[in-house]
C-alpha cells in the first residue's frame, strides 16, 4: 500500500491502529442482520451537533446551578444575576448568555462515578464508563467504544443516516486534549481509523490559520497525486481484500476525497468572515473555534467537537483546585462571548433548530470550597447546557440538592446524553454495532431525555 504523505498525521501509528481495528469494521459490515431496523420518525431530526467540552471540569455552582441561599463556603464569591427567563439566575460572569437563556436549557442533574480526568473524559465523550477510574489509561485506544462523532460517521457510511453534501462527517478542533497521554474518547475506537474525526491542531485565531491536512505535500502537485492514486489502486488489485486492506483503502479514499473537495476547503476558510463577525465571537482561540464550528455546520458537517483546553492544570484549563474564582472568571469571559455569539448567529441564519449545541465538562466541582479557595473534582452532580436542536428554551431538567452535591430529581448520565444525541439525529439508540470480537452493543447505553424536546415526534 502507498501512504499519502501530508494528509493526516501519524500515518505509521495509524497503520498499526488499523491492523488491530479493521476487523471490527468488517464484522460490522458482515453482521447487518444484527442491526436494529426500527428508527424514530425523522421529520424533525437535527442535521448537526456542536459539542463544546470545557476540559478540566467547570463549577456548576458558579455557572448554571448557583446556590445563593447556601452557606458561604458552598455558594462561593460570584453573584447571581437574573436571566431573561423569569426566575432563572446565572453567574454574573455570564451576562451575554443571561440575555438568551430563553434559547437554552440546563440539565442540573448530570452525574457519573469517575473522579479522574482521563476516565471521566472517556465517559463524557463516549457515553459509557471507562474500564477503570485510573487517572491515566493506556495510550492504545483501539479497543475503545467510538465517540459520538465516530458513531455518526459509521452510521453515515453504512446507510443508517443519509450522506450529506459534505464528505466530512466528524471534526474535532482546535487541538487534541492531553493529560500525560492523549485523553481517551477522542477517536473511533474499534470502528477503525476511517471514522476518526478530522483533527484540527491549528489555532483559528492566528492570521496564518490553515488546515495542514488539506494541503498537498511539498513537491507533490495535482498530477503527481492523481498518478499516485492510480498506482495505488492498481497495486491494491493484487494485494487482496482482507480486513486490514479494506479499512486502509477506506481511510485513503476519504483522504483523497477531502483533498479534492472545494466545499471542505471553503468551510475552513475563516478568513472569509467579515471582521465584525470575527470580533463578535471574540478574537481568542475559543471564540474563533466556535465561529469555525458554525461554518462547518453551514457546510453540512454532522458532528463538531470543540475542545476548550489542551493540557490539564490550574492555569491550563478548568481544573481549579485553588483560587477558583479569579481563574474561572478568566475562563468565563471568552465562554460567555463565544457561546452567546454562536447561539445568536445560528438562530439568525435559521440553523439553530437543526443544530444541537451541547456545553459540558467531564464533571463538575465539589460543593464546598476547599482550604486553597478552590473546588475539587465532582462527578456526583454537575450541569450541562443545551441549545437548539428542538430543545425547550428556558427549561431546566432535573435538579440538584440544596448544596449541588447530588441529583435531587431526574438524574441524567452521559449514556442518556448519547442516546439523546443519536435520537435527535433520527437514529434508534438501540441500533447495534459490533466490536472486534463480533459482540453486539447498542450505540448508546442510556435513554433519550425526550421531555426536553416537546415538539419532536
Amino acid at each position: 500500500m502507498i501512504e499519502i504523505p501530508g494528509i493526516l498525521e501519524d500515518a505509521a501509528s495509524r497503520r498499526q491502529f488499523l491492523q488491530c481495528s479493521a476487523y471490527g469494521a468488517l464484522a460490522s459490515a458482515l453482521n447487518q442482520s444484527r442491526l436494529q431496523s426500527a428508527e424514530p420518525a425523522r421529520a424533525n431530526r437535527i442535521q448537526s451537533c456542536i459539542m463544546l467540552m470545557l476540559y478540566g471540569g467547570p463549577s456548576h455552582l458558579d455557572t448554571w446551578d448557583m446556590k445563593p441561599a447556601a452557606a458561604s463556603e458552598i455558594r462561593g464569591e460570584y453573584r447571581p444575576i437574573q436571566s431573561n427567563v423569569p426566575g432563572r439566575i446565572v453567574c454574573e460572569h455570564l451576562t451575554a448568555c443571561s440575555r438568551m437563556m430563553d434559547k437554552m436549557a440546563v440539565i442540573q442533574s448530570m452525574h457519573h462515578g469517575l473522579t479522574n480526568h482521563n476516565s471521566a473524559m472517556y465517559q463524557a465523550m463516549i457515553g459509557r464508563p471507562a474500564s477503570s477510574n485510573n487517572e491515566i489509561l493506556g495510550a492504545s485506544r483501539q479497543q475503545d467504544f467510538p465517540n459520538f462523532g465516530a458513531t455518526l460517521s459509521y452510521m453515515t457510511a453504512t446507510g443508517a443516516l443519509p450522506r450529506t453534501r459534505n464528505p466530512l462527517v466528524n471534526v474535532a478542533l482546535p487541538h487534541v486534549m492531553h493529560n500525560v497521554t492523549d485523553l481517551p474518547g477522542q477517536n473511533a475506537g474499534f470502528l477503525g481509523g476511517s471514522h476518526d474525526p478530522m483533527q484540527i491542531t491549528d489555532n483559528p485565531n492566528q492570521p496564518d490559520f490553515r488546515v495542514r491536512n488539506l494541503r498537498l505535500p511539498a513537491g507533490v502537485n495535482e498530477s503527481r497525486m492523481q498518478a499516485r492514486r492510480t498506482l495505488q489502486l492498481s497495486l491494491d488489485q493484487g494485494i487482496g481484500s482482507d480486513a486490514e486492506n479494506i479499512e486502509i483503502d477506506a481511510y485513503q479514499k476519504r483522504a483523497f476525497e477531502l483533498l479534492h473537495s472545494d466545499g471542505v476547503k471553503t468551510a475552513f476558510g475563516i478568513e472569509r468572515e467579515p471582521e465584525p463577525m470575527r470580533n463578535r465571537y471574540g478574537r481568542h482561540k475559543l471564540g474563533q473555534s466556535l465561529l469555525l464550528a458554525r461554518r462547518l455546520v453551514e457546510s453540512g458537517v454532522r458532528f463538531i467537537n470543540v475542545h476548550d483546553g489542551i493540557y490539564n492544570g490550574q492555569i491550563a484549563n478548568w481544573d481549579s483546585h485553588s483560587n477558583i474564582f479569579p481563574r474561572h472568571s478568566e475562563l468565563l469571559a471568552p465562554l460567555d462571548q463565544g457561546l452567546s455569539a454562536l447561539i445568536d448567529d445560528l438562530d439568525q441564519r435559521g440553523l439553530l433548530e437543526s443544530t444541537l449545541v451541547i456545553v459540558t465538562g467531564e464533571f463538575g466541582r465539589s460543593p464546598r470550597v476547599n482550604a486553597n479557595a478552590g473546588r475539587d473534582h465532582w462527578p456526583n452532580c454537575y450541569s450541562m447546557l443545551l441549545a437548539g436542536g428542538g430543545v425547550k428554551g428556558g427549561a431546566v431538567f432535573g435538579s440538584s440538592d440544596r448544596n449541588g452535591a447530588y441529583p435531587k430529581s431526574s438524574p441524567v448520565t452521559p449514556g442518556d446524553l448519547a442516546a439523546t444525541v443519536f435520537w435527535r439525529f433520527g437514529l434508534d439508540h438501540e441500533h447495534e454495532i459490533v466490536d472486534p470480537l463480533a459482540r453486539p452493543f447498542p450505540i448508546a447505553d442510556g435513554q433519550p431525555v425526550r421531555t426536553l424536546f416537546p415538539g419532536v415526534a
